[in-house]
C-alpha cells in the first residue's frame, strides 16, 4: 500500500469500571498504558502520522508524555468528545490538518498488546473493500435471551466472531460514516456498515486485549512482560 496512512488513537473513555483508576495513564511495566498502543502504530512503516484523543482535562498530560516519549511531529493530540465516535470523528478531522491521508488506521488506546505486525495485516485486507477489522472466533457458546433471561436462540458459533481493534479504512469512508451516522455505536465498522459500506474481517489476536477492569492491567503487564520487545528505549519497537 503506497498511499498515505493516518492513525487515530481514541484514548477518552471514563474509566467507570477501572474502580476510580485512570485507564489511560495508567502504569504497565512502568509506561503508562496508552503508550504501548501509541508506539506499536508508529512502529508500523506504513503509518505516516497519528492523532491521539484525549479527554479534554488530560491534553496537558498527553503533550508531557509525547515530549517524554520522544514521539515528536508524527504524533498530534487532540480533545475528544462526549462519546467514543465524537472522538474519533475529531481524531479524523484533525487528520486533516496534518496533510490529510488517504487511509486510516482506528485503535483502542486501551489496547496495549498491539503488535505493528497486526496493523500491517490489517491494511493489507483492506486494501480490496476499503474497510477491514481485526476478529477472532468464539470460544464459548452464545446465547441470544430476552429481557427475563429466557434463551430466544443460540446463534452457530462458526458464524460469530468477537471484533478488536485496529480496524482500517479509506479515510473518506470513515469520515462520511461519521459524518452521516448520529446513533450511538461502539465500533466504527458498524457506521460504515450503516451507510452501506462492506466490512472484511482479518485474524486478530487473542492477546490483543482491552483493558476495562483492574485486572486487565494484571492481563496486560503480563502479556507485555512476556515479549522481547517493548514501548521504548533498549526494548522498544525497532
Amino acid at each position: 500500500m503506497t498511499d498515505v496512512v493516518g492513525a487515530v488513537i481514541p484514548a477518552g473513555g471514563s474509566s467507570r469500571r477501572m474502580e476510580g483508576r485512570d485507564k489511560t495513564f495508567a502504569l504497565v511495566l512502568g509506561i503508562p498504558l496508552v503508550a504501548y498502543a501509541v508506539e506499536a502504530v508508529l512502529a508500523c512503516p506504513a503509518v505516516s502520522r497519528l492523532v491521539l484523543v484525549l479527554p479534554p482535562g488530560f491534553l496537558a498530560r498527553g503533550e508531557e508524555l509525547s515530549r517524554a516519549r520522544a514521539w515528536g511531529p508524527r504524533v498530534r493530540l487532540c480533545a475528544g468528545g462526549a462519546r467514543r465516535q465524537d472522538s474519533v470523528r475529531l481524531g479524523l478531522e484533525a487528520l486533516s490538518a496534518t496533510g490529510g491521508c488517504d487511509w486510516v488506521v482506528v485503535h483502542d488506546g486501551a489496547r496495549p498488546c498491539l503488535s505493528p505486525e497486526l496493523v500491517a495485516v490489517g491494511l493489507k485486507a483492506a486494501a480490496d473493500t476499503g474497510a477491514a477489522v481485526a476478529a477472532i472466533p468464539l470460544r464459548d457458546t452464545i446465547k441470544q435471551v430476552d429481557r427475563g433471561g429466557w434463551v430466544v436462540s443460540t446463534p452457530p458459533r462458526e458464524q460469530l466472531r468477537a471484533i478488536q481493534t485496529p480496524q482500517i479504512f479509506r479515510y473518506d469512508l470513515l469520515l462520511e460514516a461519521h459524518r452521516r451516522v448520529g446513533l450511538d455505536m461502539t465500533d466504527d465498522a458498524a457506521m460504515v456498515e450503516t451507510i452501506g459500506g462492506r466490512v472484511r474481517t482479518f485474524p486478530g489476536a487473542a492477546d490483543n486485549i482491552k483493558v476495562t477492569v483492574p485486572a486487565d492491567l494484571v492481563l496486560a503487564e503480563a502479556v507485555l512482560s512476556r515479549r522481547s520487545l517493548g514501548p521504548g528505549g533498549a526494548g522498544g519497537w525497532e
